[in-house]
Protein backbone atom coordinates (compact mmCIF):
# COMPACT_ATOMS: atom_id res chain seq x y z
CA UNK A 1 0.00 0.00 0.00
CA UNK A 2 1.24 3.51 -0.76
CA UNK A 3 1.85 5.09 2.62
CA UNK A 4 1.05 8.63 3.74
CA UNK A 5 3.95 8.81 6.18
CA UNK A 6 5.91 12.04 6.06
CA UNK A 7 9.50 11.77 4.92
CA UNK A 8 11.83 12.57 7.83
CA UNK A 9 13.56 15.33 5.83
CA UNK A 10 10.22 17.03 5.19
CA UNK A 11 9.31 16.75 8.86
CA UNK A 12 12.65 18.33 9.81
CA UNK A 13 12.02 21.28 7.50
CA UNK A 14 8.49 21.58 8.91
CA UNK A 15 9.90 21.85 12.43
CA UNK A 16 12.44 24.47 11.32
CA UNK A 17 9.63 26.48 9.74
CA UNK A 18 7.73 26.30 13.04
CA UNK A 19 10.88 27.54 14.79
CA UNK A 20 11.10 30.41 12.30
CA UNK A 21 7.49 31.35 13.01
CA UNK A 22 8.17 31.37 16.76
CA UNK A 23 11.23 33.58 16.21
CA UNK A 24 9.25 35.94 13.97
CA UNK A 25 6.56 36.40 16.63
CA UNK A 26 9.24 36.99 19.27
CA UNK A 27 11.07 39.52 17.06
CA UNK A 28 7.81 41.48 16.72
CA UNK A 29 7.32 41.46 20.48
CA UNK A 30 10.90 42.66 20.95
CA UNK A 31 10.44 45.37 18.28
CA UNK A 32 7.44 46.67 20.21
CA UNK A 33 9.29 46.76 23.53
CA UNK A 34 12.33 48.53 22.03
CA UNK A 35 10.01 51.01 20.34
CA UNK A 36 8.11 51.74 23.56
CA UNK A 37 11.33 52.29 25.54
CA UNK A 38 13.29 54.18 22.87
CA UNK A 39 14.59 57.58 24.13
CA UNK A 40 15.53 58.84 20.64
CA UNK A 41 12.98 60.08 18.13
CA UNK A 42 15.08 59.29 15.03
CA UNK A 43 15.76 55.73 16.22
CA UNK A 44 12.09 55.30 17.10
CA UNK A 45 11.09 56.12 13.53
CA UNK A 46 13.47 53.48 12.16
CA UNK A 47 12.24 50.90 14.67
CA UNK A 48 8.64 51.63 13.65
CA UNK A 49 9.48 50.90 10.00
CA UNK A 50 11.23 47.70 11.05
CA UNK A 51 8.20 46.63 13.11
CA UNK A 52 5.89 47.15 10.13
CA UNK A 53 8.19 45.02 7.97
CA UNK A 54 8.27 42.28 10.58
CA UNK A 55 4.48 42.25 11.00
CA UNK A 56 4.10 41.92 7.22
CA UNK A 57 6.72 39.17 7.15
CA UNK A 58 4.85 37.24 9.84
CA UNK A 59 2.04 36.83 7.31
CA UNK A 60 4.53 35.56 4.73
CA UNK A 61 5.96 32.95 7.13
CA UNK A 62 2.43 31.79 7.98
CA UNK A 63 1.60 31.54 4.27
CA UNK A 64 4.77 29.56 3.56
CA UNK A 65 3.93 27.04 6.28
CA UNK A 66 0.44 26.51 4.87
CA UNK A 67 1.85 26.15 1.35
CA UNK A 68 4.51 23.75 2.61
CA UNK A 69 1.70 21.54 3.89
CA UNK A 70 3.12 20.26 7.18
CA UNK A 71 1.96 21.88 10.40
CA UNK A 72 4.54 21.32 13.13
CA UNK A 73 5.51 22.55 16.59
CA UNK A 74 8.73 24.41 17.28
CA UNK A 75 11.15 22.22 19.22
CA UNK A 76 11.69 22.40 22.95
CA UNK A 77 15.17 23.90 22.62
CA UNK A 78 13.76 26.84 20.64
CA UNK A 79 11.01 27.42 23.19
CA UNK A 80 13.54 27.36 26.04
CA UNK A 81 15.93 29.71 24.22
CA UNK A 82 13.21 32.27 23.50
CA UNK A 83 11.99 32.13 27.09
CA UNK A 84 15.51 32.74 28.42
CA UNK A 85 16.12 35.50 25.86
CA UNK A 86 12.91 37.24 26.89
CA UNK A 87 13.89 37.09 30.58
CA UNK A 88 17.28 38.62 29.76
CA UNK A 89 15.76 41.43 27.67
CA UNK A 90 13.13 42.21 30.33
CA UNK A 91 15.60 42.08 33.21
CA UNK A 92 17.32 45.03 34.80
CA UNK A 93 20.91 46.06 34.07
CA UNK A 94 20.95 46.19 30.25
CA UNK A 95 21.34 49.62 28.68
CA UNK A 96 19.34 50.47 25.59
CA UNK A 97 22.48 50.00 23.51
CA UNK A 98 22.99 46.49 24.95
CA UNK A 99 19.38 45.57 24.22
CA UNK A 100 19.85 46.68 20.61
CA UNK A 101 22.95 44.49 20.35
CA UNK A 102 20.95 41.46 21.47
CA UNK A 103 18.19 42.32 19.01
CA UNK A 104 20.71 42.47 16.16
CA UNK A 105 22.03 39.03 17.17
CA UNK A 106 18.47 37.71 17.20
CA UNK A 107 17.89 39.11 13.71
CA UNK A 108 21.11 37.47 12.51
CA UNK A 109 20.06 34.06 13.82
CA UNK A 110 16.62 34.43 12.29
CA UNK A 111 18.00 35.41 8.87
CA UNK A 112 20.45 32.50 8.86
CA UNK A 113 17.68 30.06 9.81
CA UNK A 114 15.61 31.19 6.84
CA UNK A 115 18.56 30.85 4.48
CA UNK A 116 19.38 27.34 5.75
CA UNK A 117 15.74 26.27 5.28
CA UNK A 118 15.87 27.55 1.71
CA UNK A 119 19.09 25.64 1.00
CA UNK A 120 17.69 22.44 2.56
CA UNK A 121 14.59 22.73 0.37
CA UNK A 122 16.78 22.87 -2.73
CA UNK A 123 18.27 19.52 -1.72
CA UNK A 124 15.06 17.73 -0.70
CA UNK A 125 12.62 18.51 -3.51
CA UNK A 126 11.50 21.02 -6.13
CA UNK A 127 7.97 21.16 -4.68
CA UNK A 128 9.41 22.19 -1.30
CA UNK A 129 11.63 24.83 -2.87
CA UNK A 130 8.59 26.22 -4.69
CA UNK A 131 6.42 26.24 -1.56
CA UNK A 132 8.93 28.19 0.50
CA UNK A 133 9.90 30.60 -2.30
CA UNK A 134 8.13 33.57 -0.64
CA UNK A 135 10.46 33.09 2.33
CA UNK A 136 13.14 34.84 0.29
CA UNK A 137 11.38 38.12 1.09
CA UNK A 138 11.78 37.51 4.81
CA UNK A 139 15.39 36.43 4.41
CA UNK A 140 16.38 39.52 2.42
CA UNK A 141 14.57 41.94 4.71
CA UNK A 142 16.10 40.24 7.75
CA UNK A 143 19.55 40.89 6.29
CA UNK A 144 18.57 44.50 5.54
CA UNK A 145 17.39 44.95 9.13
CA UNK A 146 20.76 43.73 10.39
CA UNK A 147 22.46 46.50 8.43
CA UNK A 148 20.01 49.07 9.76
CA UNK A 149 20.61 47.91 13.31
CA UNK A 150 24.37 48.33 12.88
CA UNK A 151 23.84 52.00 12.03
CA UNK A 152 21.44 52.40 14.96
CA UNK A 153 23.94 50.78 17.31
CA UNK A 154 26.61 53.30 16.30
CA UNK A 155 24.26 56.22 17.00
CA UNK A 156 22.95 54.91 20.31
CA UNK A 157 26.30 53.67 21.59
CA UNK A 158 28.08 56.99 21.03
CA UNK A 159 25.14 58.94 22.46
CA UNK A 160 25.11 56.83 25.63
CA UNK A 161 28.85 57.31 26.17
CA UNK A 162 29.28 60.94 25.11
CA UNK A 163 25.88 62.58 24.92
CA UNK A 164 26.72 63.58 21.33
CA UNK A 165 26.08 62.19 17.85
CA UNK A 166 28.82 60.34 15.94
CA UNK A 167 29.95 61.07 12.42
CA UNK A 168 27.17 59.86 10.10
CA UNK A 169 29.47 58.00 7.70
CA UNK A 170 28.39 54.53 8.79
CA UNK A 171 24.69 55.31 8.63
CA UNK A 172 25.11 56.65 5.08
CA UNK A 173 26.85 53.41 4.11
CA UNK A 174 24.05 51.44 5.76
CA UNK A 175 21.48 53.29 3.68
CA UNK A 176 23.42 52.41 0.52
CA UNK A 177 23.47 48.77 1.62
CA UNK A 178 19.70 48.81 2.18
CA UNK A 179 19.18 50.17 -1.33
CA UNK A 180 21.36 47.39 -2.71
CA UNK A 181 19.44 44.72 -0.77
CA UNK A 182 16.15 46.16 -2.03
CA UNK A 183 17.33 45.96 -5.62
CA UNK A 184 18.37 42.33 -5.27
CA UNK A 185 15.26 41.34 -3.37
CA UNK A 186 12.80 43.11 -5.61
CA UNK A 187 12.27 40.14 -7.93
CA UNK A 188 11.37 37.82 -5.08
CA UNK A 189 9.13 40.13 -3.05
CA UNK A 190 5.64 38.69 -2.73
CA UNK A 191 4.07 40.89 -0.08
CA UNK A 192 5.97 44.17 0.00
CA UNK A 193 3.02 46.57 -0.03
CA UNK A 194 0.45 47.67 2.53
CA UNK A 195 -1.87 44.81 1.55
CA UNK A 196 -2.98 42.62 4.44
CA UNK A 197 -2.62 39.40 2.45
CA UNK A 198 -2.16 37.99 -1.04
CA UNK A 199 -5.33 37.87 -3.09
CA UNK A 200 -7.20 34.59 -3.39
CA UNK A 201 -6.13 33.93 -6.99
CA UNK A 202 -2.44 34.24 -6.08
CA UNK A 203 -2.84 31.89 -3.13
CA UNK A 204 -4.72 29.25 -5.15
CA UNK A 205 -2.20 29.53 -7.99
CA UNK A 206 0.64 28.83 -5.53
CA UNK A 207 -1.14 25.57 -4.62
CA UNK A 208 -1.60 24.70 -8.27
CA UNK A 209 2.06 25.32 -9.06
CA UNK A 210 3.19 23.13 -6.19
CA UNK A 211 0.89 20.27 -7.22
CA UNK A 212 2.13 20.45 -10.82
CA UNK A 213 5.70 20.31 -9.52
CA UNK A 214 4.96 17.17 -7.49
CA UNK A 215 3.45 15.51 -10.57
CA UNK A 216 6.71 16.31 -12.38
CA UNK A 217 8.75 14.84 -9.53
CA UNK A 218 6.68 11.65 -9.62
CA UNK A 219 7.23 11.33 -13.34
CA UNK A 220 10.99 11.85 -13.01
CA UNK A 221 11.82 9.32 -10.28
CA UNK A 222 12.21 5.54 -10.47
CA UNK A 223 12.77 5.15 -6.73
CA UNK A 224 9.73 3.45 -5.06
CA UNK A 225 10.51 5.23 -1.78
CA UNK A 226 10.52 8.63 -3.49
CA UNK A 227 7.25 7.74 -5.22
CA UNK A 228 5.72 7.13 -1.79
CA UNK A 229 7.14 10.39 -0.47
CA UNK A 230 5.89 12.48 -3.38
CA UNK A 231 2.47 10.85 -3.49
CA UNK A 232 2.06 11.26 0.27
CA UNK A 233 2.63 14.99 -0.10
CA UNK A 234 0.40 15.20 -3.17
CA UNK A 235 -2.36 13.36 -1.33
CA UNK A 236 -2.32 15.73 1.63
CA UNK A 237 -1.89 18.88 -0.46
CA UNK A 238 -4.78 18.10 -2.80
CA UNK A 239 -7.15 17.11 0.01
CA UNK A 240 -6.39 20.19 2.10
CA UNK A 241 -6.66 22.48 -0.93
CA UNK A 242 -9.96 20.94 -2.06
CA UNK A 243 -11.58 21.07 1.37
CA UNK A 244 -10.54 24.70 1.92
CA UNK A 245 -11.93 25.69 -1.47
CA UNK A 246 -15.19 23.90 -0.72
CA UNK A 247 -15.49 25.65 2.65
CA UNK A 248 -14.42 29.15 1.65
CA UNK A 249 -14.14 29.81 -2.07
CA UNK A 250 -16.91 27.91 -3.85
CA UNK A 251 -19.75 29.10 -1.58
CA UNK A 252 -18.48 32.68 -2.03
CA UNK A 253 -18.34 32.57 -5.85
CA UNK A 254 -21.54 30.60 -6.52
CA UNK A 255 -23.76 33.71 -6.70
CA UNK A 256 -21.79 35.23 -9.59
CA UNK A 257 -20.00 32.21 -11.09
CA UNK A 258 -23.28 30.29 -11.44
CA UNK A 259 -24.75 27.13 -9.90
CA UNK A 260 -23.77 24.86 -12.79
CA UNK A 261 -20.15 26.04 -13.00
CA UNK A 262 -19.68 25.89 -9.23
CA UNK A 263 -21.26 22.46 -8.95
CA UNK A 264 -18.94 21.24 -11.69
CA UNK A 265 -15.97 22.24 -9.52
CA UNK A 266 -17.43 20.37 -6.54
CA UNK A 267 -18.02 17.28 -8.69
CA UNK A 268 -14.52 17.35 -10.14
CA UNK A 269 -13.00 17.47 -6.68
CA UNK A 270 -15.20 14.61 -5.51
CA UNK A 271 -13.84 12.50 -8.37
CA UNK A 272 -10.31 13.66 -7.58
CA UNK A 273 -10.67 12.46 -3.96
CA UNK A 274 -11.92 9.07 -5.21
CA UNK A 275 -8.89 8.77 -7.48
CA UNK A 276 -6.53 9.73 -4.67
CA UNK A 277 -7.90 6.98 -2.42
CA UNK A 278 -7.67 4.47 -5.27
CA UNK A 279 -4.01 5.32 -5.88
CA UNK A 280 -3.31 5.24 -2.15
CA UNK A 281 -4.31 1.57 -2.10
CA UNK A 282 -1.84 0.63 -4.87
CA UNK A 283 1.56 -0.69 -3.89
CA UNK A 284 4.26 1.48 -5.47
CA UNK A 285 6.08 -1.75 -6.32
CA UNK A 286 3.43 -2.08 -9.03
CA UNK A 287 5.04 0.85 -10.76
CA UNK A 288 3.21 0.65 -14.10
CA UNK A 289 -0.26 0.58 -12.54
CA UNK A 290 0.69 3.29 -10.03
CA UNK A 291 2.03 5.63 -12.72
CA UNK A 292 -0.94 4.98 -15.00
CA UNK A 293 -3.39 6.01 -12.27
CA UNK A 294 -1.27 9.04 -11.33
CA UNK A 295 -1.29 10.13 -14.98
CA UNK A 296 -5.10 9.93 -15.05
CA UNK A 297 -5.22 11.97 -11.84
CA UNK A 298 -2.81 14.55 -13.31
CA UNK A 299 -5.03 14.98 -16.37
CA UNK A 300 -8.15 15.41 -14.22
CA UNK A 301 -6.44 17.89 -11.91
CA UNK A 302 -5.05 19.75 -14.92
CA UNK A 303 -8.54 20.24 -16.39
CA UNK A 304 -9.79 21.43 -13.00
CA UNK A 305 -6.90 23.90 -12.65
CA UNK A 306 -7.46 25.33 -16.12
CA UNK A 307 -11.12 26.00 -15.34
CA UNK A 308 -10.35 27.71 -12.04
CA UNK A 309 -7.52 29.85 -13.41
CA UNK A 310 -9.48 30.98 -16.44
CA UNK A 311 -13.21 31.37 -15.88
CA UNK A 312 -13.40 31.30 -12.05
CA UNK A 313 -10.50 33.73 -11.57
CA UNK A 314 -12.00 36.07 -14.18
CA UNK A 315 -15.37 35.98 -12.39
CA UNK A 316 -13.67 36.81 -9.08
CA UNK A 317 -11.85 39.75 -10.68
CA UNK A 318 -15.09 41.05 -12.16
CA UNK A 319 -17.19 40.73 -9.00
CA UNK A 320 -14.79 41.23 -6.04
CA UNK A 321 -12.70 44.24 -5.06
CA UNK A 322 -9.12 43.96 -3.76
CA UNK A 323 -10.17 43.93 -0.12
CA UNK A 324 -12.68 41.14 -0.70
CA UNK A 325 -10.10 39.05 -2.59
CA UNK A 326 -7.55 39.52 0.19
CA UNK A 327 -10.12 38.65 2.87
CA UNK A 328 -11.04 35.48 0.97
CA UNK A 329 -7.35 34.58 0.87
CA UNK A 330 -6.97 35.11 4.61
CA UNK A 331 -9.98 32.87 5.31
CA UNK A 332 -8.77 30.24 2.81
CA UNK A 333 -5.34 30.16 4.46
CA UNK A 334 -6.85 29.83 7.94
CA UNK A 335 -9.17 27.04 6.83
CA UNK A 336 -6.34 25.18 5.15
CA UNK A 337 -4.14 25.47 8.24
CA UNK A 338 -6.91 23.99 10.41
CA UNK A 339 -7.47 21.14 7.93
CA UNK A 340 -3.73 20.36 7.87
CA UNK A 341 -3.62 20.27 11.68
CA UNK A 342 -6.63 17.91 11.78
CA UNK A 343 -5.04 15.65 9.16
CA UNK A 344 -1.77 15.54 11.11
CA UNK A 345 -3.61 14.69 14.33
CA UNK A 346 -5.54 11.88 12.64
CA UNK A 347 -2.29 10.25 11.48
CA UNK A 348 -0.75 10.06 14.95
Amino acid sequence: MATTIDDTKRLAIGERLADLLAFQKFVISNDQKLLADCPYEDIRERLQNMLEDDQKNLGIVETVIVQYGIQSESNDATKKFLQQFEQMMDGEGLSYYQRLIQHELLKHGQAMSGIVIHKAAQVVGADIELAIGPLNTVNFEGRAHQEQLKGMLELVGVREMTGKDPDQGLWARVQDAIAAFSGVAGSVMTQNTDKQDMNIQTLIRLDHNKVNTIFTEIGATKDPQKLQEYFAQLYKDLLAHAQAEEEIVYPRVRSFYGDDNTQELFDEQKEMKRMLDEIKSIDTASADEFRSKVKQLMEAVGDHIRQEESTMFAAIDKNCNDSQKEQMATEFKAAKKKIQEEMAASMK
